[in-house]
């Protein structure tokens, strides 16, 4: 379904609201897109839907629209909306839409700044201080001027909570409002697809070369991201293959789904460190393209232990691994480094292990565990299975369909525009106050200007004049009246 021809908002009681990504909408789509889609998919039932990608939406649903729009286009679409729910800085790059009466849902899931800091440490560039600056600028604009901010987790909020109380907006209004701060900034996690996995083909047993139907199968569920830490397993792996040789890791893909984004270094590293511990194409294996989202059950289903590990550092403090959710929904036992928001749950629930970041040796028992110990490996899915249901997409979404279906503006909204005026004020003084001195400095030069015209107009006739006295002086009359010139000069005396 795309958009109709005409962009009135419906008369009928049902809110209308655009999604916008800049992740794309397609068979193969990483965590944000996927994302998008379940929201359109849970709203759609109670509001009027608009999935709009930034540049590929090539998917297609009956009960919502799906389309791609930049600019003007993009425009349309929010005027459009009653509610419009973002992903990325869209005031900094279109401050134009804040002249909209659009209500504003911030998504601030995916913590884009810690990934991008850590991405720095691992190549070379020169504006990374510019970068940097401008993603927070661009954050403090999604949070200035958001009506509901939602988030992954309470260890997420917290942190949004933080910047919002240092940027203003934790005020009498928003406080008075409701004490708890839940009615602009609340929880909606990624969550758990409520349809069962379902193989329609094997995906990695008896297909991938090197990997047959009776191997243990590891399952790396996603892009190699340099915030992640394959090295470490990589290790582990050829440890523990060293024992058993049918342990076989597969890398579900190296590189992310938008192929904006590119190969990552840590996915280069990966490959190399693989090759030259020997184990690459015997015990570890990369998939390089990304799977198709509707095909992936092949490969979870296919596998036998799902794992994703990482370094102690910010990023991982404040994340959200959406990988481990299909390890969840396929029932996988899950072994992930400590310090991310799984950590309590997989320790609590018992649903497989978690290790020290970059501990080879205790990652190498985990695995050795949950692959060999069939005991231990039943009672990590028994439990997963319970635990799933209850991150079902339906329950992920409620907070976010609450607030859709009596969207309002925040309790400081006036704030807000009362803070766009006086910036456009500000601006609107300084760009005069530049305009005065730009003319001011233009008038400087324009006299600078005349005044080295003149002195050279007066230069050139002293010139002139010296060289008609030159002439006068080397004549013929003036060397035959040089002695009357002389009397002249005695008489005077």
């Amino acid at each position: 379904m795309h958009a109709s021809e005409s962009e009135e908002r419906p008369s009928k009681g049902r809110p209308t609201v655009l999604i916008y990504t800049t992740d794309v909408v397609a068979e193969r789509m990483a965590g944000p897109g996927i994302r998008a889609m379940r929201f359109a998919e849970a709203l759609a039932p109670v509001a009027e839907v608009r999935l709009v990608a930034q540049h590929t939406a090539e998917l297609r649903r009956d009960d919502f629209v799906i389309d791609t729009a930049t600019g003007d286009d993009l425009l349309e679409h929010i005027r459009w909306a009653d509610v419009v729910i973002v992903q990325y800085p869209i005031f900094s790059v279109m401050p134009e839409v804040l002249d909209t009466d659009t209500i504003w849902v911030v998504d601030l899931y995916d913590p884009f700044l810690l990934e991008q800091l850590q991405q720095g440490l691992y190549i070379e560039s020169t504006d990374q201080v510019a970068s940097a600056r401008w993603t927070v600028d661009g954050v403090n604009e999604m949070l200035l001027n958001a009506d509901f901010i939602i988030c992954a987790s309470e260890k997420q909020r917290d942190m949004w909570i933080g910047q919002l109380s240092s940027l203003g907006r934790l005020n009498p209004q928003t406080y008075r409002a409701d004490p708890s701060l839940r009615n602009l900034i609340d929880v909606v996690p990624f969550g758990v697809d409520e349809a069962a996995p379902v193989k329609t083909r094997p995906g990695i047993r008896g297909v991938v070369d090197g990997i047959s139907e009776t191997d243990r199968v590891l399952l790396w569920g996603g892009g190699i991201y340099d915030w992640f830490d394959p090295l470490t397993l990589i290790r582990a792996v050829a440890q523990v293959s060293a024992r058993h040789d049918d342990l076989r890791l597969f890398f579900l893909a190296t590189q992310n789904a938008n192929p904006l984004h590119g190969t990552m270094k840590m996915a280069t590293d990966a490959i190399a460190l693989a090759d030259e511990l020997g184990v690459l194409g015997r015990s570890v294996f990369f998939n390089e393209t990304w799977v198709p989202h509707t095909e992936r059950a092949n490969y979870f289903l296919d596998a036998d232990v799902g794992v994703s590990t990482h370094l102690d550092h910010l990023e991982t403090a404040f994340s959200f691994r959406t990988r481990l959710l299909d390890y969840l929904w396929a029932g996988l036992p899950i072994i992930n480094s400590a310090g991310d928001a799984f950590e309590r749950d997989i320790v609590d629930r018992q649903l497989g292990a978690v290790v020290a970041p970059g501990d080879v040796g205790e990652l190498a028992a985990a695995i050795e565990a949950l692959l060999y110990d069939e005991a231990a490996a039943a009672t990590a899915r028994r439990n997963v299975e319970q635990f799933a249901p209850a991150l079902y997409w339906s329950h992920a979404t409620r907070n976010l369909v609450r607030f859709c279906t009596n969207a309002q503006r925040a309790a400081d909204a006036g704030l807000a525009a009362q803070r766009r005026v006086d910036a456009r004020s500000t601006a609107e003084t300084q760009a005069s106050q530049l305009a005065s001195a730009e003319l001011a400095r233009q008038r400087a030069v324009d006299v600078a200007e005349a005044a080295r015209a003149e002195a050279a107009r007066l230069a050139a006739t002293a010139d002139e004049l010296r060289a008609r006295v030159g002439d006068l002086e080397a004549s013929t009359s003036w060397r035959v009246t040089a002695p009357l010139r002389a009397v002249t000069r005695l008489v005077k005396r």
